[in-house]
């Protein structure tokens, strides 16, 4: 298996409740999301940005959320801008020292 991280960030204009309120609405299709192993919600109210980390079970996985109606929906999210997508790959050894659980990864030359 050969997990895939995703990161994504942008830039809100709103009170972070509201942000975070419309978020939930997304929770449960993002938590059934096949493939998705986990997201970790992240926020900086000072500099009004936002965004998630992702962990997929394989790059289809996170290829196909990148093009899914939850992304459409963030995108089109009136209180949302500028939605960046990054997909990485785990440095195995590095990661395995500072106790992260993510095994290699290795991904083709995917774009979102």
């Amino acid at each position: 298996m050969n997990h895939t991280i995703l990161q994504i960030n942008l830039t809100y204009a709103c009170p972070q409740a509201e942000l975070e309120a419309a978020f939930a609405k997304a929770v449960g299709a993002i938590a059934a999301f096949p493939g998705l192993l986990w997201k970790i919600w992240i926020i900086n109210d000072n500099a009004k940005t936002a965004g998630g980390l992702y962990c997929f079970e394989a790059e289809t996985a996170l290829k196909a959320y990148v093009n899914s109606p939850i992304i459409a929906a963030l995108k089109a999210n009136p209180l949302v801008r500028d939605v960046q997508m990054q997909p990485f790959a785990a440095i195995a050894a590095l990661t395995a020292q500072t106790r992260g659980p993510l095994p290699p990864t290795k991904l083709a030359s995917f774009k979102p």
